[in-house]
């Protein structure tokens, strides 16, 4: 005679025995972020949720250039196609940039047209950085920044300062992002 009982247990542990898979995504995430260890005193990439590896966050406070004094928030999404396709990244504030929409997407080349699996989270890193730095208005998702930019540099400067602030461009309310 079988005992169904004790067939149930048999399984249960089987059950618990098993091994959870680490995907080629989670492993390559884990080398990356394993990378990142002397990240410079302008960049703080954290891991907010300890049970999502996939998504991660990243502020920037630039020292030097238009942007200098302010703190910019970006969060990062990897999806199980990484390195093969690049995370998905929005700033989480309304800013004045040439290259930040107002919704926060970013047109940064590495994270579109020229991804390759070689890239990695220190290079998306170093290109963020740089788009603060050095703004590009020869290829804007904004639009009117860009010809601002383009066309009168004092303008813009005053522009980002009046934004960092809180202020309002154009009928545009920005975040104050002045730390």
């Amino acid at each position: 005679m079988i005992n169904i009982s004790s067939l149930k247990n048999k399984n249960n542990k089987r059950v618990q025995t098993k091994k959870v898979r680490t995907t080629a995504a989670q492993l390559r995430l884990q080398k990356d972020l394993a990378d990142l260890d002397e990240l410079p005193s302008t960049m703080n990439f954290i891991t907010p949720n300890p049970t999502d590896f996939f998504k991660h966050e990243l502020t920037i406070k630039p020292d030097e250039g238009y942007y200098k004094d302010g703190s910019f928030h970006f969060t990062f999404t990897f999806n199980t196609n990484y390195p093969h396709e690049p995370p998905k990244i929005l700033c989480t504030q309304k800013i004045y940039h040439p290259n930040i929409d107002l919704d926060g997407n970013i047109c940064l080349n590495i994270l579109r047209e020229d991804w390759k699996p070689v890239l990695n989270i220190n290079s998306i890193l170093v290109g963020l950085q740089f788009l603060f730095l050095e703004p590009n208005p020869e290829d804007p998702l904004n639009k009117e920044a860009a010809k601002v930019l383009l066309n009168n540099k004092r303008a813009f400067k005053n522009n980002v300062l009046i934004s960092m602030k809180g202020g309002v461009i154009e009928g545009v309310k920005y975040d104050n992002v002045m730390q």
